[in-house]
């Protein structure tokens, strides 16, 4: 693991910089047509150690021209939960999730014409994910919570936290992207594989889990599929080549993305990312550290994109950490 609390303490290293964005696990029997099923992780701990999210009742709440499903749970300050493309609410891990409403009020939800929101008739895009995520604390009457963003919605956070300070008290940016000019690119290799799989070209299981997990953690959990469980919800095509477009508009090099305004960012930032992701490139992170004032870093060594499912229990141990001793 590698760790920074601010960035002028940073001790540079090598990183790998393989690349893509989509978390979208996929495999060959979970493709009905035109539908994704997302699958969950249970975890191989022990049953009372989990949280089973599927248990908490879903509520709905109108937000703008859609109908926003959530979920709310814990007891304490608020933290909203932002899911990456391909994700439902319920796919957060179990053991994270139990850690975290200990002490926290837990806010899940799925992004427009994910699972169980609507799709409305507004363009997908970054900001408007960031202003459905605005609405969504509208209606909860939340004026301030911390939040976390996980892959495409890192980049949701992010231009929350920028156009809506006064709403963020502290933020987690999990396989991070500043996107633009600046952020390091997908390969082509990478854009590819993402894109066959978004718009039913390739049902190739192992395309998709290379894209999530290191070959060689791979190699050493090779039961490790065992621990995915079905969610109730599903992720229609149309939906996930909405998100590809958004998420690729972003990181175009053409867009501008947010990079030159983090410096803005003065709210205690944690970026956490696997040292090895293949989504987005771990380099991104090193961007997010120097531009983003005492902003920590921690790079998990031998973790992908899927780093939290992954290392559930050390995962939860940072953020934990991270809250606990920073102020909010």
């Amino acid at each position: 693991m590698y760790y920074t609390k601010k960035s002028k303490e940073m001790e540079l290293r090598p990183l790998i910089s393989s690349v893509i964005f989509l978390f979208v696990l996929i495999i060959s029997s979970s493709i009905v047509i035109n539908t994704h099923i997302v699958y969950g992780q249970t975890n191989q701990t022990d049953k009372a150690d989990l949280l089973n999210i599927q248990d908490i009742p879903a509520k709905k709440v109108h937000v703008g021209d859609i109908d926003v499903a959530y979920k709310i749970f814990g007891k304490g300050n608020p933290i909203l939960l932002i899911s990456g493309s391909g994700n439902v609410m319920d796919v957060w891990p179990s053991h994270f999730l139990k850690e975290l409403a200990l002490n926290h009020t837990v806010i899940v939800f799925d992004n427009r014409g994910v699972g169980n929101t609507t799709t409305g008739n507004k363009p997908f895009s970054i900001q408007q994910f960031a202003n459905d995520t605005v609405g969504l604390l509208d209606a909860l009457d939340i004026q301030k919570t911390d939040v976390l963003g996980f892959s495409m919605a890192s980049f949701v956070a992010q231009q929350l936290t920028l156009t809506h300070p006064e709403r963020v008290s502290r933020l987690v940016l999990y396989g991070a992207s500043c996107g633009g000019h600046e952020g390091i690119p997908q390969t082509q290799e990478v854009t590819m594989t993402i894109s066959d799989l978004v718009n039913n070209r390739s049902q190739n299981a192992d395309a998709s889990l290379s894209v999530t997990f290191p070959p060689e953690w791979i190699r050493k959990n090779p039961n490790y599929l065992e621990t995915f469980q079905k969610t109730t919800e599903i992720i229609l095509s149309t939906t996930l080549v909405k998100q590809f477009n958004a998420v690729e508009d972003w990181l175009s090099r053409n867009w501008t993305g947010v990079c030159d305004q983090l410096q803005h960012i003065s709210i205690p930032t944690l970026i956490i990312t696997g040292a090895e992701d293949v989504s987005v490139p771990a380099a991104n992170s090193l961007i997010l550290v120097q531009k983003i004032p005492g902003a920590w870093l921690v790079q998990i060594k031998g973790a992908g994109h899927g780093l939290m499912f992954q290392y559930p229990e050390k995962f939860s141990e940072i953020v934990i950490t991270f809250l606990s001793t920073t102020s909010n």
